[in-house]
């Protein structure tokens, strides 16, 4: 036998034993430049978006711990000690009733908007870098995630062309009511998840109708309809809605009530106006919108009936309806914080986080030609049904024009009162509108560039000339005051154990919320009394912001605003220590800094004896 070395042939198959490197592993370089190449263009709009989130933020960089948004700062505080009790779920120590503010009653999370899914999903960001980071972040990213994935609903589900997306999906992430929002009320502007519900309805529709059911001979011949439902789609899609709205619970339930609204009331007038439809589709589409709801409920029933009817929960609204209304003026009114607005416009609102109607009457007109020129499509006539119910409703109970109450009654007079609805802002209805909106301008504009006449060019220029006032200008911003080296240095835990309760002096309330911002610097690892939050401290255990004051902290809060020393008698010694007691407190903490600080100790050591520093703060333990 020859010991010549194999010919080629014959080391083929050695060589095919050999472990073989992963075809995936070994080309993903080529993969990647191949999806990145085809999808570059839906790449540079997403990092347009991006960027345009993050210009208009910028004045909280590049250190949001000494920075604030400087027209409601209150809530940003409050925020951000929501981020940092979220954050504890990644240590462990996390429940939905939370004694890390209002010792010993403690806050019912789920009562309160607290942005659970966002705050746990960023817990190592908060716990790293702190909660003003994670705020900051969240700001931006809630603006830039709505557009990006409107424009994605948009280019695939409606299969628009990618400049009539582009200018649709940044109207819905950063039109007047989304930029407004965006001071401070995280929960509004955590819209990203609404397109995927809409994508999933709409996916669960079509899979719902038997017309649309393909059949593929095995013949390879043309594809036909089977005439049957397509179960195995309409159970997908009613998974992936119970996800996604339990997703959206835990992050905003008045942006998922809100869509649902709309939703209920695009789907009426869709089953309206094409009637053939809504037969084909009811038996499929309502079994699988009872397998959502059911799937949904197995997982947020216990959730929602903690928020209602658990410990510190609230079952109603605390907001008046005809004082959250939108005025009828501000709908043709532009924003004060766009850069065709003025400030006078302000007094059209309650504040400058709830300018959600102002857009215009440019883009109103250039909307109601465009809704004209589209016809009676089915979807264009149940985006205007859906724009005159929310608009509507945002009125509330009373018609009110240019700041004065009208006897006008408001469609949402028919509603007030009823469980659930009279916990959303009236006002807030508005904030629907701004989709439905896009949504038709998307239509005009794709139908436009899909001809070839003078409307190619004159529905397009007409949409960015309406839209030009819009464009809004950076979020003001201003310097946060710095916060004691006792807490940023951790020299807290020398008065108080980790889970204890630290009492700032003042006390944290709904207008002065500044303590709250010690907790979120130290992780929430100590509890606070009182605070700003919402409990059943109202009028027979209705929803209030806040609780009320005991006997001690009205004193300190009365020294904190006048700067008088109070004569301090045994009576007043004796509720402290009650008080102290109440609370489980192990500490009184005053930071060197505080206004009118020297009154406040000389106040706090008559109550609590000598007073020992710690950096830059006094401290009594109690």
């Amino acid at each position: 036998m020859s010991s010549a070395a194999p010919t080629a042939p014959d080391a083929a198959p050695n060589q095919a034993v050999r472990p073989a490197e992963p075809l995936l592993i070994r080309n993903w370089p080529a993969r990647l430049r191949t999806t990145v190449t085809r999808h570059r263009a839906d790449l540079a709009v997403g990092l347009l978006f991006v960027a345009l989130a993050g210009w208009l933020t910028q004045g909280l960089w590049p250190d949001p711990a000494t920075r604030t948004l400087a027209l409601n700062p209150e809530d940003q505080a409050l925020y951000e000690w929501f981020l940092a009790v979220d954050s504890r779920a990644l240590l462990g120590d996390f429940d939905l009733l939370t004694t890390r503010l209002n010792a010993p009653d403690g806050v019912n999370l789920m009562t309160n908007t607290t942005v659970i899914a966002l705050g746990v999903l960023l817990a190592p960001v908060t716990l790293l870098l702190g909660a003003p980071v994670t705020f900051a972040l969240l700001a931006a990213g809630n603006l830039a995630g709505t557009a990006v994935a409107w424009y994605l609903l948009f280019t695939r589900t409606l299969r628009a062309r990618r400049p009539a997306a582009l200018i649709g999906a940044a109207l819905c992430g950063f039109g007047p009511g989304m930029v407004s929002q965006t001071n401070s009320h995280l929960h509004m502007t955590a819209q990203w998840l609404v397109p995927v519900i809409v994508w999933l309805v709409v996916r669960l529709l079509r899979a719902a109708d038997p017309a649309r059911a393909p059949h593929v001979p095995a013949d390879g011949s043309a594809t036909t309809t089977t005439g049957r439902l397509d179960w195995r789609r309409v159970a997908t899609s009613a998974f992936g809605l119970a996800a996604a709205v339990t997703a959206q619970v835990f992050i905003g339930e008045e942006v998922l009530f809100l869509s649902a609204v709309t939703l209920l009331a695009m789907a009426v007038t869709y089953a309206v106006v094409d009637r053939n439809l809504a037969r084909r589709v009811l038996p499929g589409f309502a079994g699988g919108m009872l397998l959502a709801t059911g799937l949904a409920l197995l997982v947020l029933g216990w959730p929602l009936w903690f928020q209602f009817a658990g410990p510190q929960g609230v079952a109603d609204g605390m907001f008046s309806p005809h004082y959250f209304s939108a005025d009828l003026r501000s709908w043709w009114t532009v924003s004060p914080l766009s850069i065709g607005g003025d400030d006078d416009a302000a007094r059209l609102t309650t504040g400058p986080a709830e300018y959600n109607a102002f857009l215009g009457w440019p883009l109103l007109l250039v909307a109601a030609a465009c809704t004209l020129w589209l016809g009676r499509r089915p979807l264009v006539v149940a985006c205007v049904a859906g724009i005159v119910v929310m608009g509507g409703l945002s009125l509330g109970p009373q018609v009110v024009l240019d700041g004065d109450r009208t006897a006008v009654p408001g469609p949402y007079a028919l509603l007030a009162g009823l469980p659930v609805v009279d916990g959303a802002l009236p006002m807030r209805f508005a904030l629907a509108v701004l989709p439905l909106t896009s949504t038709l301008l998307v239509l005009a504009v794709d139908r436009a560039l899909a001809g070839t006449g003078r409307a190619r060019r004159l529905v397009p220029a007409a949409v960015g000339v309406a839209l030009l006032p819009l464009v809004p200008a950076p979020l003001p911003t201003a310097e946060r005051p710095p916060l004691p080296e006792f807490v940023t240095a951790g020299h807290w835990r020398e008065c108080v154990r980790p889970g204890g309760v630290l009492v700032p002096v003042p006390l944290a309330t709904p207008k002065e919320p500044w303590p709250m911002r010690w907790a979120a610097a130290a992780d929430a690892a100590f509890g606070m009394p009182e605070g700003f939050f919402i409990g059943p401290y109202g009028r027979d255990g209705t929803a209030a912001m806040g609780t009320y004051k005991r006997p001690t902290s009205a004193l300190l809060a009365e020294v904190a605003k006048r700067g008088l020393r109070p004569v301090i008698g045994e009576d007043q010694r004796r509720q402290a220590a009650q008080d102290a007691d109440f609370w489980g407190a192990s500490c009184v903490a005053l930071a060197v800094g505080t206004p009118h600080a020297e009154s406040l100790r000389g106040t706090l050591e008559q109550l609590y004896g000598p007073s020992t520093r710690i950096t830059d703060a006094w401290i009594w333990r109690v």
